[in-house]
């Protein structure tokens, strides 16, 4: 069975008992900042496990693209010399929110195991907790595993937690035996390290809440969670013991050879660049670009791994870029955005080879050089390493593992002290600044009504002044207002929040921003005049100028956007946004800078929207329709069940829940004035629209107008007498230069005409 077959027989099975099938998430989390990439299959639903989100169906299967390689989860400096480490891997899942638990799992899996895929029951060993009777009991007398082939293990091996506090439960692992022509011994004893035992499946119970103290207390819905690699079980399947022999590797590697001229298809080398091409592709396609911090060094660092191993196989030119094709022929059919990315992820790889490869070889050099003068065993110094890094872009990790290849060590403490002390330098010598404001939080959303008008009644729920909850304003107070209901956008999305006022009778409030104080929208502000008191109705007033200006701008983002994908590929995804009264700034991933020629095109291609005039519509629908229908979400948002979708004619589908022009016309004129990098495979565009584009134009007449009355010419000539000044200022400095040369040789000559004899 190939392992695209596996992987549609565990969905499919999974879906016949009522399991959603759910896509793969990103590799980049889309809520969990504090994680730099998805490692497992629950990553996508632990706001439903922590409860903080519900789904409509409670059971859910999906095959989830992983990735460990930095950070807790690192599997990297192993790839390529083990059988089953990966720097990226699919992870099979099947999920339950609340419904069906350790019964259900623990038959499910069994089921699929020995009557789905047929394995034979005498080679499945399984774990539990050893406080789990529950599990214990389910699997000895109801599964009827064979108590020799049965282990309960501590805390470590079968306790799972999503952290220090919060979810956590006991779990099952299912162990396949490869037989005894494989070393290692069976899970719970000293030698379970071996390849023989192989885990393939973790059933995850999650059934209590932990505190700070350490106390577990019973959670009121148990869910299960559960992973299972595809390529172990790939291996299991196929009778092999190495994930690198099942089909999808076995193709990798065979192109790797085609690309590489490499002669032993056993190296270690074509493992690793094999491997490597998976976790690259996905990276990439998923919006990750080669940087020098985050998610972006860790992607750099993979790919200098990768062409470090083909410099190791005599490979002087980039290669590794033509790997993508074969990466999309095994999983193409799986995952169809990598046809849709093929070109984009060739081209930033190819890239990134080119730059690497002006200082691989000299930097390889250097450090042949360091390790020549060590001994067997010895350490590279840690301001070597860290030298090598700054210089010629070697990331320690990448030091390391050639040292080891030769017996030696990196020293990786003094490699971060020297780094400490970079950053220190860096620190010292930047600017910055620290938010101080703390917003409250309030749980009880507030009643938006601005999407259709732009002054309502509203009742005062809560007032803040300093962070704390009070019951009244006092006159020239500072505080946050809140509103049952409100004509007020609070800044999300890239749209700032509207400014205008709170009026009573008696008070009059004003509005200098609007912020999401939890669910609610907090009118940030000074109360000008009278009292404020909670329970008190006040009519809002949005400052109707100001939003019509940003409504205007942020249509615009929306047009921009479908134009930068139009004219540099869909590969282009939106990373921020500001939309603002005077102008708006897009940030989008691409690998150059923009030329003028594309600026050009996209300013034609937006305007060109602008006067076919389209309507603006606006549709409440299911997410995963939207979606389907090809709408655009900023990546790595989270979104609910139900999204606000707008459209602009058929040329622009997003994801928006801000305020907008009823048709594109409104917009008028926009005026790219600016393009520019701001992180690695990160650009930035600055414009302006509406009577802002005027004005920006009239500046720029006005501007032509006086250069050419500084030239003499008019505007049609002014480039041409420009440019001749231009001329003529080089010609005249050439020859003040000339001038100046002739000047210093003449006076050389005379004071060797004017020299006298002395004493000789």
């Amino acid at each position: 069975m190939t392992s695209n077959e596996l992987r549609q027989t565990f969905l499919d099975y999974f879906a016949e008992r009522d399991h959603e099938v759910v896509p793969s998430s990103p590799l980049v989390p889309g809520n969990d900042p504090t994680l730099l990439f998805t490692n497992a299959g629950m990553v996508q639903f632990k706001d439903v496990f922590l409860g903080q989100d519900k789904r409509a169906t409670p059971r859910a299967v999906s095959s989830q693209r992983c990735v460990r390689a930095g950070g807790k989860h690192n599997d990297l400096e192993n790839v390529g010399y083990t059988a089953r480490h990966h720097t990226f891997f699919e992870m099979l899942g099947n999920f339950s929110f609340g419904d069906y638990f350790k019964r259900e799992a623990i038959h499910y899996a069994w089921e699929f195991l020995t009557e789905v895929l047929e394995l034979p029951p005498e080679r499945l060993w399984c774990t539990v907790f050893e406080e789990d009777d529950e599990a214990a009991a389910i699997w000895l007398d109801e599964i009827g595993i064979v108590p020799a082939r049965f282990r309960r293990l501590g805390p470590k091996e079968n306790f799972w937690a999503m952290g220090d506090t919060g979810p956590c439960g006991p779990c099952s692992e299912i162990f396949y035996d490869h037989g005894p022509d494989v070393a290692g011994g069976p899970p719970g004893s000293s030698d379970e390290e071996g390849d023989r035992y192989v885990e393939i499946w973790n059933l995850v119970f999650m059934q209590f809440n932990r505190d700070q103290a350490g106390e577990l207390a019973p959670l009121p819905q148990p869910s299960v969670d559960t992973g299972m690699g595809l390529e172990r079980l790939a291996a299991v399947m196929q009778g092999v013991h190495s994930n690198y022999d099942i089909d999808q590797f076995k193709a990798l590697i065979e192109s790797a050879i085609d690309v590489t001229g490499a002669k032993d298809p056993d190296s270690k080398s074509l493992r690793v660049i094999a491997d490597h091409i998976r976790a690259c592709t996905f990276l990439i396609v998923d919006g990750v670009l080669p940087g020098n911090e985050g998610r972006g060094y860790v992607l750099r660092r993979i790919i200098r791994r990768a062409l470090r191993h083909g410099y190791k196989l005599g490979v002087d030119e980039p290669f590794f870029f033509r790997l993508v094709q074969s990466v999309e022929a095994q999983m193409g059919a799986a995952y169809p955005e990598l046809a849709r990315l093929r070109e984009h992820t060739e081209r930033v790889l190819r890239q990134e080879e080119e730059r690497f490869a002006v200082t691989l070889s000299q930097g390889m050099g250097i450090l042949e050089g360091i390790m020549k003068g060590l001994p067997k065993g010895g350490i590279i110094p840690g301001d070597a390493v860290f030298k090598l890094y700054d210089t010629h872009g070697f990331p320690e990790d990448l030091t390391a593992d050639i040292a080891r290849e030769r017996g030696l060590s990196a020293d990786h403490a003094g490699f971060e002290i020297a780094m400490a002390a970079q950053r220190e330098r860096a620190r010292k010598s930047s600017r910055f600044t620290v938010d101080t404001s703390s917003l409250p939080r309030v749980d009880a959303p507030s009643e938006f009504l601005g999407y259709d008008t732009l002054t309502a009644s509203g009742k005062v729920v809560a007032l803040f002044v300093n962070g704390e909850a009070v019951d009244v304003l006092e006159p020239d107070t500072a505080a946050v207002v809140v509103l049952d209901k409100t004509p007020f956008y609070a800044e999300g999305g890239g749209q700032v929040g509207d400014t205008g006022l709170l009026a009573s009778e008696a008070a009059q409030f004003r509005v200098d921003d609007t912020q999401k104080v939890g669910a609610a929208h907090g009118h940030l502000g000074q109360l000008l005049d009278g009292r404020v008191q909670v329970g008190d109705s006040v009519e809002a007033q949005v400052d109707a100028g100001r939003r019509a200006t940003i409504v205007l701008n942020h249509s615009a983002t929306h047009l921009l956007h479908a134009a930068l994908r139009a004219v540099l590929g869909d590969h282009v995804q939106q990373k921020g946004s500001l939309v603002a009264p005077d102008r708006l700034r897009f940030d989008f991933s691409h690998y150059r800078a923009t030329t003028t020629e594309e600026l050009e095109r996209l300013e034609t291609v937006v305007n060109e929207q602008i006067r076919l005039n389209a309507a603006a519509a606006t549709k409440v629908m299911p997410y995963k329709e939207a979606i389907a229908n090809g709408a655009l979400a900023f990546f790595g948002d989270k979104y609910a069940d139900d999204v606000r979708v707008l459209t602009l004619g058929d040329f622009s589908t997003e994801l928006c829940a801000g305020t907008h022009v009823d048709r594109a016309g409104d917009i008028g004129l926009l005026k790219i004035t600016s393009e520019s990098g701001i992180a690695a495979g990160v650009r930035r565009i600055e414009a302006v629209t509406g009577p802002g584009a005027v004005a920006s134009l009239q500046t720029d007449a006005a501007l032509l107008k006086n250069v050419a009355g500084l030239v003499k010419g008019g505007r049609d000539n002014v480039i041409d007498k420009v440019r001749a000044l231009v001329d003529r200022n080089r010609a005249l400095e050439r020859e003040l230069q000339t001038l100046q040369g002739r000047l210093a040789t003449a006076g050389g000559e005379d004071l060797l005409a004017s020299a006298k004899e002395i004493g000789g």
